[in-house]
C-alpha cells in the first residue's frame, strides 16, 4: 500500500493553511428531513476556484524540487485541476501549462488562461490530452502535474478530511464523490487516523461506475454524456485503487435523474451552486435512504463549477418534473374564441399561461380541429390536476404532455 500517512496530510495541512478556505460543514435542517439522516455538508465550492482541486494542486506546487519550481510544470484538464494548478502556480510565480482537449467550453479555457496559464488545446479527450502533455513537458522540462494518482496530491485533497473531523467529530458516515480517487483517498486516510469511527463511502455515475466496478472485479466499456463531467473517470489510479479497497466502506453508484434533483435541491434549499460532480454526495443520499437513515452523515459537496445554461436547464426540468410547470394540450374546434375560452378557465384558476402552441398540421387532429398546446406555470401537481379538471368541466378535451411528446406527435 502507499506510504501516505497521517503525519503527511498534517503536513499538508500546514503548507496550504492560508491559502485555501476551511470550508464549512454546516448542518442541513431541510435536507434532514427530506433524506431522514442528519445531513452535514462540506461546502468545498467556496473555494476561490469553487473546488476541493486546490488542496491538493498547492500541496504538489509548493512540494516540487526548486528546479521544478523554476522551469515550470504541465498539467492535463477540462476543468477544476487545470484552475486550481494555474491560480495557485500563478501566486507562486511558477509558469502553468495546461493542455485541454480542443472541445473543452469556451468559458473554461478563459477562465484558465486568467489564472496567468498557458493553454493548449488538443484532441478529443483527456487521454488523447496526455500524448501531447508528455511531448512538452520533455522538450520543457516541465514537471507534470497528476489530477489525482500523485501521493502530495492525495495528501493535499486529505486535509479536507481533518477539517471534517475537527467540525463535525460526530460524523458517522462521509460521502465523497469519486472520479480517479485522489480526494476519498486523502480523507479515508486522514478519517482513519482521527475519526476512525465515521464509514467513508465513495460515490460514482452509473456511466463512469470504474472504481465499483474494478472492485467487484467487474469491466465494461464507459462512455456517454454525463452531467457529473467531473467524476467521468474511466479507470482508478494506480496509487488510490488499494487505498479506496483498504480504507473505504462501500462505494454507491447513482443515476442521472438522482444528480440532477441534488443540483437543483442544492440551489432551492441551501441556495448554493453544485455542479453534477459535486452533488453526487447528496444523490448517494437520496437514492438509498434506508442506509443513512437516523445517521449523521458528512456529504462533501466538492465543486460549483457547472455552466450557466446546463444549471437553468436543470432547474428548468426541475419545474416540470414537480408540476412547477406544466404542458397541457387542449383539442378543440379551430373556431374564433376558443383560446381565448381556455386562457379564461385557466386564469379562473389562478395559474399563468407561459407559451401557446397551435397544432394543426402537424398533429393527428382532424379538419377544423386543432391541438392547442399551452405551458403554464403552476404551483403544483395537485394545482395542474385542478386546471385539467376545469378544462375537462368547460367540454375540452384535454391531456399533460411530459418530456416525450411536448413537441407534439
Amino acid at each position: 500500500m502507499p506510504g501516505i500517512t497521517i503525519e503527511e496530510i498534517r503536513a499538508a495541512a500546514s503548507r496550504v493553511s492560508g491559502s485555501v478556505l476551511h470550508s464549512p460543514c454546516h448542518h442541513s435542517k431541510t435536507l434532514s428531513q427530506i433524506t431522514g439522516a442528519e445531513v452535514f455538508i462540506k461546502f468545498e465550492n467556496l473555494q476561490f476556484t469553487a473546488s476541493f482541486k486546490e488542496r491538493g494542486a498547492i500541496n504538489r506546487l509548493v512540494t516540487l524540487p526548486q528546479d521544478g519550481q523554476q522551469n515550470g510544470v504541465i498539467a492535463i484538464s477540462a476543468g477544476n485541476h487545470a484552475q486550481g494548478v494555474a491560480y495557485h502556480a500563478e501566486r507562486l510565480g511558477i509558469d502553468a501549462t495546461i493542455v485541454m482537449p480542443a472541445n473543452t467550453p469556451f468559458v473554461k479555457v478563459q477562465q484558465t488562461r486568467a489564472f496567468g496559464a498557458k493553454v493548449v488545446l488538443t484532441g478529443e479527450t483527456i487521454a488523447e490530452c496526455k500524448p501531447e502533455a508528455d511531448r512538452i513537458a520533455r522538450d520543457r522540462g516541465l514537471a507534470f502535474i497528476h489530477p489525482f494518482d500523485d501521493e502530495a496530491i492525495i495528501a493535499g485533497q486529505g486535509t479536507l478530511g481533518l477539517e471534517i473531523a475537527e467540525d463535525a467529530p460526530a460524523a458517522e458516515s462521509v460521502v465523497v464523490p469519486i472520479g480517479g480517487g485522489g480526494l476519498i483517498s486523502g480523507v479515508a486516510i486522514a478519517l482513519q487516523a482521527v475519526l476512525p469511527g465515521a464509514e467513508v463511502i465513495g460515490v460514482e455515475s452509473e456511466r463512469y461506475a470504474s472504481t465499483s466496478d474494478t472492485l467487484a472485479g467487474r469491466s465494461r466499456n464507459y462512455g456517454g454524456q454525463t452531467v457529473a463531467e467531473g467524476i467521468a473517470v474511466k479507470a482508478p489510479g494506480e496509487i488510490t485503487l488499494p487505498i479506496i479497497r483498504d480504507q473505504v466502506s462501500d462505494v454507491l453508484v447513482v443515476d442521472e435523474s438522482a444528480i440532477e434533483r441534488a443540483i437543483s435541491l442544492y440551489f432551492n434549499v441551501e441556495k448554493t451552486v453544485a455542479e453534477g460532480a459535486g452533488a453526487a454526495s447528496l444523490a448517494a443520499i437520496l437514492n438509498n435512504p434506508e442506509r443513512f437513515h437516523g445517521k449523521r452523515v458528512v456529504i462533501v459537496l466538492s465543486g460549483g463549477n457547472i455552466d450557466s445554461r446546463l444549471m437553468a436547464t436543470v432547474i428548468m426540468r426541475s419545474l416540470v418534473h414537480d408540476g412547477q410547470i406544466a404542458r397541457i394540450r387542449v383539442h378543440a374546434a379551430d373556431i374564433p374564441g376558443q383560446l381565448a375560452n381556455v386562457a379564461r378557465v385557466i386564469a379562473e384558476n389562478q395559474a399563468n399561461i407561459v407559451e401557446v402552441e397551435h397544432q394543426r398540421l402537424f398533429a393527428d387532429v382532424a379538419l377544423k380541429s386543432a391541438d392547442i398546446d399551452i405551458t403554464v406555470e403552476t404551483r403544483d401537481r395537485e394545482h395542474v390536476s385542478e386546471i385539467k379538471a376545469a378544462l375537462n368541466a368547460a367540454g375540452f378535451v384535454v391531456s399533460e404532455l411530459g418530456f416525450e411528446t411536448a413537441r407534439g406527435n
